[in-house]
């Protein structure tokens, strides 16, 4: 079944942002993306925040979902780590960068509504990980001398910023350079 066309334009608007930033596009390149007109655009999201809303919230479903799968797949804290930077690597290899961190990025200029989201967004990963890197410490799989409050922000920040400078110098190679020093914190 093909996606209707709310879905179609969450998804092109997404790829939009991640390549460009949130105020890099506008609805005419939106529609030229998805072969409509801007007016059918409107109908769907009346305004350009309400597209923003969208996204976050499709984003943040996204990642939830993968935050689940990574706990069920694994309970070795360090294997959990390395799955959730999979995840920016993903982005690092489709040439796209983080929307929550594109969108924060322009945070000055955001609405309201698209900031709480992007903060919401970053404190449930913050403590996703704090969690998984407690976790890790009780059962041995993460150094007992972390802690996981603080190292939960070290690990967004260090992929977040890999992901970025990685775009631009190393590639996939440079982020894996990046991840071999966040696992040695870790261990």
């Amino acid at each position: 079944m093909l996606p209707d066309t709310r879905d179609k334009l969450v998804g092109e608007a997404e790829v939009l942002v991640r390549q460009r930033g949130w105020s890099g596009f506008s609805y005419a390149d939106l529609a030229e993306a998805v072969g409509l007109r801007k007016a059918s655009i409107h109908h769907h999201f009346p305004t350009k925040e309400d597209l923003g809303a969208a996204l976050i919230e499709a984003y943040s479903a996204r990642y939830d979902r993968a935050l689940e799968t990574i706990v069920a797949d694994s309970e070795d804290g360090l294997a959990r780590v390395e799955a959730y930077a999979s995840l920016y690597l993903h982005g690092l290899e489709q040439e796209q960068g983080c929307l929550a961190a594109a969108m924060a990025s322009e945070l000055a200029i955001l609405p309201e509504r698209m900031r709480d989201g992007i903060a919401i967004f970053f404190r449930r990963h913050i403590a996703w990980l704090q969690r998984i890197l407690a976790e890790g410490r009780a059962n041995g799989t993460i150094g007992a001398d972390v802690e996981p409050a603080q190292s939960a922000r070290l690990v967004v920040a260090t992929l977040e910023g890999a992901l970025m400078m990685e775009r631009l110098l190393g590639g996939p190679p440079g982020f894996h350079e990046t991840l071999a020093a966040l696992r040695k914190s870790l261990e």
